[in-house]
């Protein structure tokens, strides 16, 4: 029987909309430079942005999951184009605040919305692979993002020229049929089953593997500079090029994963990772004061971490199919809260004189993915079999 639309054609939607939440995530670090030389004030956007991100979060998954996937794609493509051409043409401060708000709310319903797609669209079998390729999109939308606005002195026109690209993918997302949506008014989930999906042991401990995850990717993308600087002693312009290692390290490492995850365990590669992972902060730990062992410690710490997403949301996925957008929502909804304690925290750590221990921190959060990550699995296992019994027990 036809499914009523093109798998590889919404395969595709979600990886231009992942791609657009690249650009969302440093869309501000790219052109932070020139905009505050502009508008001093700019210098304190990136708050706006981080609440823009954890609302679009919060608020994709209830709705996905009821209205279905096309128009939310598209609204909020619309949102975050609306937030780039605010910014390219405008240098008032209660615009600028609008403009990276809407940014970082249409990233953050692109990020979940993308992740759920993918997963939903596929079975177990290729689940993995698929969203790990997923995954390597957004790197590609981050690198392309900060490569034109290295080599485009006028930050304005990447904005304009990255939000005519996404009217172009709107016009794609409302021309393709998108699977229908899997909660209607007579199949609407009980709050009992709300409950029951969010104090799941399956849920939180998938949750609080990526919030050590997403607390290791926050830190390391905004303290290894002043790691390498500070306590290093290597030049600032070569310290900011090992996070381009870091990218290109994850790009290559998700799009492995997806070949690797044809033969292997997810959690047994995701621990191949993972130690890939550990051995690069040792590195760069232990060779600090080297530029280019430096860069290669980032490219090997980026391969590493890069499978923990696509792992543990696939198995999350699998668990919570009719729910799985408000299950991403809850899920990527810590796992931010973990970004922002992890800056938070390593910030004060660097005031007060104790970068030295910055390594030594990463490796602690890697260690803490390595512990979780087996619960996590098992519980997703023990979940979905339950779920399996408790459908066939009431078939007729």
């Amino acid at each position: 029987m036809s499914k009523g639309y093109s798998t590889e054609k919404v395969n595709l939607a979600a990886c231009l909309g992942i791609a657009f939440f690249g650009v969302a995530m440093l869309s501000l670090g790219a052109i932070m430079p020139p905009l505050v030389k502009a508008v001093p004030q700019a210098i304190g956007l990136p708050m706006y942005m981080s609440i823009g991100i954890i609302l679009g979060t919060v608020i994709f998954g209830p709705i996905m999951d009821r209205y279905g996937y096309k128009w939310l794609l598209v609204a909020s493509s619309l949102i975050m184009l609306a937030g780039l051409l605010v910014l390219a043409y405008s240098t008032q401060w209660p615009l600028l605040v609008a403009g990276i708000f809407c940014v970082g709310l249409g990233g953050g319903v692109l990020n979940g919305e993308t992740n759920a797609i993918v997963s939903d669209i596929y079975d177990e079998d290729k689940r993995g692979r698929k969203m790990s390729i997923l995954g390597a999109c957004y790197c590609i939308g981050a690198m392309v993002w900060t490569l034109a606005c290295y080599l485009i002195p006028d930050y304005k026109i990447p904005l304009i020229v990255c939000a005519a690209v996404m009217l172009l993918s709107v016009v794609f997302f409302i021309a393709i049929k998108f699977p229908k949506a899997k909660i209607s008014s007579a199949t609407k989930p009980s709050s009992k089953e709300y409950r029951s999906m969010l104090t799941s042991g399956a849920l939180l401990l998938v949750a609080f593997t990526l919030f050590f995850q997403s607390a290791f990717e926050g830190t390391s993308g905004s303290y290894t500079t002043s790691y390498l600087t500070q306590i290093g002693g290597l030049p600032e312009d070569g310290a900011v090029l090992s996070l381009t290692f870091f990218t290109i390290g994850m790009m290559i490492g998700r799009f492995a994963l997806g070949a690797m995850m044809k033969r292997g365990k997810d959690l047994l590669v995701l621990y191949i990772y993972l130690i890939i992972a550990l051995i690069g902060v040792a590195l760069m730990a232990i060779f600090k004061s080297s530029l280019y062992v430096s860069w290669g410690a980032m490219a090997l710490i980026g391969f590493g971490v890069g499978s923990t997403y696509p792992v543990m949301l696939a198995r999350l996925g699998g668990v919570f199919r009719r729910m799985s957008g408000a299950a991403f929502s809850a899920a990527i909804f810590i796992a931010l809260c973990g970004q922002f304690l992890g800056n938070f925290l390593m910030g004060k750590l660097f005031a007060n004189g104790g970068g030295n221990e910055f390594a030594h921190i990463l490796a602690g959060m890697i260690i803490a993915i390595l512990i979780i990550a087996p619960f996590a699995c098992l519980a997703c296992a023990r979940r979905n079999a339950a779920e399996k019994k408790h459908s066939a027990d009431i078939r007729p």
